[in-house]
C-alpha cells in the first residue's frame, strides 16, 4: 500500500533545483580557411573562442527527436512504430553586439564564407557578374563548439558538444532612435549531432567522458578485513611476535600457580 510521504523527506530535492542561469557558450574547432577569412574581416580567433561566448546573453540546451515509421502486417492486426533515425533540432543563440560590432561581423562573415568566401577582386560581391560557389562542409563546419551548464556553485554539471555546427539563419536587427537599447543579434545554428559529457583527454583518461561516473576501488562486502595485513595501504601485523607471546604466556602461568604471589 502506497503511503503519503512527509514534506521533510523530499524538501532537499525541491530546494536544490537547477537554474536557467549559470552557463557558458564556447566556440572552437573552426577550419583554418574559415579562420583566415574571418581574420581578414577583422575577427581574430581570440574573440571567437573567448569574447563571443561572453557576449552570448541567451542560449538553449539542444533537443532531439526520433523519426519513426509505421510497420503494418508484421504481425496479424498489429501496427508497430519503429525508429529509423534521430533528428536534431537547430538551436538559437542571442548575442549582445559590442561597440566594434564584432559579434555581428563574426556571424555575417561566417555565413559569407559558406556562400563563397571569395575575397578576390575577380569575384567581388558588389559586381554584377558575382557568382556563388558553396564551400565544402568540412571548411565551414566546426566540431568543438560547446554549451556548458553549471550549478549555482559554478561546478560543471552538464556539457554539450556540437559536431558539424554552422550558422544557418541570421535574423534582422532592428535599430531606432526612440528608446535606445542595447543592440542584440539572434542567430540559428544547425549541426549534425551533439554529444553529452566531456570528451577531453583528461576526462577520457579518468574514465569520466560522456558523463560516465568515475570508478573507485572499494573493499568487497564479502571480504573480511579484520585480520587484513595491508589495510589502507599500511602493512600491519595481525599477530603478536611469537617470542614475546611465549614470554607473556610463561609469566601468566607462573602467576596462576603462585596464586598471585610475587616470585
Amino acid at each position: 500500500m502506497v503511503r503519503p510521504r512527509k514534506i521533510s523527506s523530499f524538501k532537499p530535492t525541491l530546494t536544490n533545483l537547477a537554474q536557467t542561469s549559470h552557463y557558458l557558450v564556447q566556440f572552437g574547432g573552426l577550419d583554418v580557411q574559415l579562420r583566415k577569412h574571418l581574420n581578414v574581416r577583422g575577427i581574430d580567433y581570440r574573440f571567437i573562442t573567448n569574447t563571443s561566448g561572453i557576449l552570448c546573453q541567451s542560449a538553449v540546451l539542444p533537443g532531439s527527436g526520433m523519426a519513426t515509421v509505421q510497420i503494418n502486417g508484421n504481425r496479424m492486426g498489429v501496427t508497430e512504430n519503429m525508429v529509423h533515425s534521430r533528428i536534431y533540432t537547430p538551436i538559437q543563440l542571442e548575442f549582445y553586439v559590442d561597440n566594434e560590432y564584432k559579434a555581428l561581423k563574426f556571424l555575417e562573415h561566417w555565413m559569407e564564407f559558406i556562400a563563397n568566401g571569395a575575397t578576390s577582386r575577380e569575384n567581388n560581391q558588389s559586381k554584377k557578374n558575382y557568382h556563388v560557389r558553396m564551400q565544402y562542409p568540412d571548411d565551414y563546419k566546426c566540431d568543438e563548439t560547446r554549451i556548458i551548464k553549471f550549478d549555482r556553485d559554478y561546478r560543471e554539471e552538464l556539457e554539450y558538444k556540437f559536431i558539424g555546427m554552422f550558422p544557418s539563419d541570421l535574423t534582422s536587427v532592428p535599430v531606432k532612435y526612440e528608446n535606445s537599447q542595447i543592440l542584440k543579434v539572434n542567430a540559428t545554428f544547425k549541426f549534425d549531432r551533439y554529444v553529452v559529457g566531456r570528451f577531453d583527454s583528461y576526462s577520457v583518461n579518468r574514465g569520466t567522458a560522456n558523463n560516465i561516473a568515475g570508478s573507485r576501488k572499494v573493499p568487497s562486502k564479502n571480504r573480511d578485513t579484520r585480520d587484513d595485513g595491508n589495510i589502507f595501504g599500511i602493512e600491519m601485523k595481525s599477530k603478536v611476535d611469537s617470542s614475546a607471546y611465549n614470554r607473556l604466556s610463561d609469566t601468566l602461568d607462573t602467576f596462576t600457580l603462585t596464586q598471585g604471589r610475587k616470585i
